[in-house]
């Protein structure tokens, strides 16, 4: 027996039920927005105890792949919307309020990977990657400069995409079944450049934060590279460690 099917085996049931439940989410089964079946339905279609499937539900929950709405039923969640919204964003103003900003798109085009970019996303050098940079904004003030950078094969006709929303997460997983639930960021200080000062209306050399994150899918492919250049004049980035 390999290692790996021996971790598996090592896993508790609920543990295992929550990874057949998040395959209906990889393989489109389950779309975001879509109301589940119910805990009796599921531990019927599983062959387990109702107590199993929600303690499964419970995990998916906290991790934000779904949404529990009193007296209504559970639902997918849909990415970057309701309670998970701030999962990826983490950048508030100073007086605390929650909101998310408002996007402009300044930029597309397509390119080949760079050695790095190929890399960090794990495909092959020289492939085709999508790019695009947007402005955000928190009211009028331009918040950050923010660079998206996707792989071509994984989302194939993203540039006849005309007008792309704020809630682009969204995008991926209704359009391209590609639901980014996991992360990993690198924060670094660096000066803004002359791009930089004409989006964020600030000086040549004003201290920024700039944020490099890869996003991952539900099978931990890196499916997106994000490079976020903030202007924190009048917010601050957030990180809640439990």
């Amino acid at each position: 027996m390999s290692a790996e099917h021996e971790a598996l085996d090592y896993k508790p049931l609920y543990a295992r039920i929550r990874d057949r439940l998040v395959g209906r989410l990889v393989d489109g089964q389950w779309t975001p927005g879509m109301l589940i079946p119910s805990e009796m339905e599921l531990a019927r279609q599983l062959g387990v105890s109702q107590g199993t499937v929600r303690k499964a539900l419970d995990v998916m929950a906290s991790e934000n792949l779904l949404v529990r709405r009193q007296g209504r039923g559970t639902y997918v969640a849909v990415p970057e919307e309701g309670p998970q919204q701030f999962k990826f964003f983490r950048l508030l103003p100073d007086d605390g309020s929650r909101v998310l900003p408002e996007s402009e798109v300044v930029r597309r085009r397509s390119a080949k990977a760079s050695a790095m970019e190929a890399k960090m996303l794990k495909v092959p050098p020289d492939s085709q990657l999508w790019t695009v940079e947007r402005v955000r904004f928190l009211g009028e003030e331009p918040l950050l400069v923010e660079t998206i950078i996707l792989p071509a094969a994984r989302f194939p006709g993203f540039d006849e995409v005309n007008d792309l929303p704020n809630n682009i997460y969204g995008l991926y997983a209704e359009r391209w079944g590609v639901t980014i639930s996991a992360a990993s960021e690198k924060l670094k200080a660096v000066a803004a450049e002359k791009n930089d000062a004409e989006l964020l209306g600030c000086a040549l050399g004003d201290p920024l934060i700039q944020i490099e994150r890869i996003g991952y899918d539900l099978e931990n492919t890196p499916s997106e590279i994000r490079v976020s250049r903030c202007n924190t004049r009048n917010a601050h980035y957030v990180s809640v460690v439990r």
